[in-house]
């Protein structure tokens, strides 16, 4: 089992992946992203994966170097290499290496860097008891729904949770909760589930998407419309959901108990079916 790197067509050990310095990616943050993984070593939601990082790519007007089905084989072939019981694979696309100037260059071929690592998958502890979130103004930019890879307010979102001895940030905009620093937000309140429309604010996950499916199969009323930070802290149940995280609930907010203090049951409803659709 290792690491493996992916750049421009070719596998290598991931210490060999190496970029110049003028890639557009590492001077102006010019390129857009994908996290997936697998279960039992199959990719799972590839094809979902595949087509948000194209339309990522194609709202920031950057050219995709490769065909969906040759996506496909260069992340299958990299979890092979890769050897690990499970993989968590990150794609990543920038616009290329240039002369560094804010313009896009008249000349410039596509970055594609690919790594697989090891899945490390969260504490079952963690699962059982759920988790506590702060609350933080969102002052990303104005065009979430891109999955870009400026990420510098979600890390300093992560690291003030991780200070406050949290383990997610939710972003509040106008009042309105939008979502996780990396995850989206669910919120359960008289059985109905209500989580932010997608828009420009938020990044609808992958996740989420099945989530919100999965409740509708169970005859949940989904209300995909603003939630304000006082309907958030009277909520009943809140979860977040997310490739990494899955389904996992909030049962503090900023201290603060959220319902009993326990994963609620619409939320553990929702995860034994999640677990259920993996096969």
């Amino acid at each position: 089992m290792s690491d493996i790197g992916f750049l421009n067509g070719r596998f290598m050990p991931l210490e060999q992946a190496m970029i110049p310095v003028e890639d557009r990616g590492f001077q102006f943050g010019d390129g857009v992203y994908e996290v997936l993984r697998t279960y039992r070593g199959v990719p799972y939601q590839l094809e979902a994966h595949l087509a948000r990082l194209e339309r990522s790519a194609q709202a920031i007007g950057l050219s995709m170097p490769y065909r969906v089905p040759e996506w496909r084989e260069f992340v299958k072939e990299g979890i092979r290499l890769g050897g690990h019981d499970e993989s968590k694979v990150y794609i990543q696309v920038t616009r290329g290496v240039a002369p560094r100037d804010h313009a896009f260059p008249a000349a410039a071929s596509s970055t594609v860097v690919m790594t697989i690592r090891a899945m490390k998958p969260l504490s079952q502890v963690l699962r059982e008891t759920g988790v506590g979130v702060i609350m933080m103004e969102d002052l990303r930019w104005g065009r979430c729904d891109i999955k870009s890879v400026n990420l510098l307010p979600n890390v300093m979102a992560k690291q003030r949770a991780q200070e406050a001895g949290a383990f997610e940030a939710i972003f509040v905009r106008d009042g309105l909760v939008t979502e996780g620093a990396v995850s989206n937000v669910m919120v359960v309140r008289g059985g109905v589930l209500a989580t932010a429309p997608e828009g420009e604010r938020i990044l609808s996950g992958v996740t989420r998407s099945v989530v919100l499916a999965l409740a509708r199969q169970e005859g949940v009323t989904v209300q995909e419309q603003a939630v304000s930070l006082e309907e958030l802290r009277r909520a009943d149940e809140v979860f977040l959901t997310g490739t990494t995280v899955e389904i996992l609930a909030v049962v503090r907010l900023g201290g603060a108990p959220i319902g009993t203090g326990r994963p609620g049951e619409l939320t553990g409803l929702l995860s034994a079916r999640f677990r259920a659709s993996l096969g």
